[in-house]
């Protein structure tokens, strides 16, 4: 990846430098987990509320958070300001576990090791994408460690994107285990009906992102009703609206669900209006 810095062992270096082995538990048994902030426009957005929610995934995967959410927005700081003015990153911390115990099987808490990438990732406009309903659903947590954001449970999200491009749609619906809808494979999902807006509520088997539980605060307080609810597919292609709050494009309009043509709506506007506002402060 070009354009991209990395903080590991206590110094920066750049390219894409070696930190996984062939015996390294992250490697095989999949003990990493990650967040994702951004740097947009001269802003941070929410910086403080990522790197607090690594440390907290990291503590509920059974790894040993080896730097605090302080430091690491320290570090996520001092990065951004080796990059030239006006840059748009991503920037992503993450924790592993370098060895394992109990039968190689469980990561080895006190092995944990930290690093923080930035890399060039401008923000995309905001014309739109498409989904469809996926075959694949959400694990439970009984199933997965869906209380942090683990990368084990990423390949699930990438086959729910393939079998959406092949459909020719953007990406996908995916629904929980108990065949309510719980997010799309990159984002969190919204719709809105007669002026209110509403959200799967959180049940254990998505996160409850960053920033939609910031857009969900900026619209209550600017008067437009919330509700964080059991949402159902066919709710969704009822929808007057639908739209998208995530880290990597913050927040998007759906334009088109299954064979239904949508146009970006008064609720959509004013959550990307107020979340702007913000992010630069307002």
């Amino acid at each position: 990846m070009n354009n991209a810095l990395h903080y590991i062992d206590g110094k920066w270096v750049d390219g894409n430098p070696p930190i996984l082995g062939p015996l390294t538990h992250a490697t095989w048994m999949a003990s990493v987990v990650f967040d994702g902030a951004r740097y947009f426009e001269g802003v941070s957005p929410d910086l403080d509320l990522h790197c607090q929610r690594l440390v907290q995934s990291g503590n509920a995967f059974g790894l040993k958070p080896v730097v605090s959410a302080g430091e690491i927005k320290e570090i996520a700081q001092d990065g951004i300001g080796r990059f030239a003015a006006g840059t748009a990153l991503y920037v992503r911390p993450m924790l592993w576990a370098e060895s394992g115990a109990k039968f190689f099987v469980a990561p080895d808490p006190e092995s944990t090791r930290f690093c923080l990438t930035l890399f060039e990732a401008p923000m995309a406009e905001p014309t739109g994408f498409s989904a469809c309903r996926s075959s694949y659903v959400r694990p439970l947590p009984s199933m997965a460690p869906t209380n942090a954001k683990a990368a084990c449970l990423y390949p699930n999200s990438g086959r729910a994107l393939m079998e959406a491009g092949e459909k020719g749609f953007d990406n996908a619906v995916v629904l929980d285990g108990l065949g309510n809808v719980a997010e799309f494979a990159t984002a969190n999902l919204w719709i809105a009906k007669d002026g209110a807006a509403h959200t799967p509520v959180p049940n254990g088997t998505f996160l409850n992102g960053v920033t939609k539980q910031r857009v969900a605060k900026l619209l209550q307080k600017a008067g437009t009703p919330v509700h964080e609810r059991t949402i159902t597919w066919d709710e969704v292609l009822d929808a007057d609206e639908v739209f998208s709050t995530g880290n990597l494009h913050k927040v998007m309009p759906i334009t088109r669900i299954e064979d239904r043509d949508l146009q970006p709506g008064p609720v959509y506007s004013k959550a990307r209006e107020l979340y702007w506002e913000f992010a630069h402060g307002g």
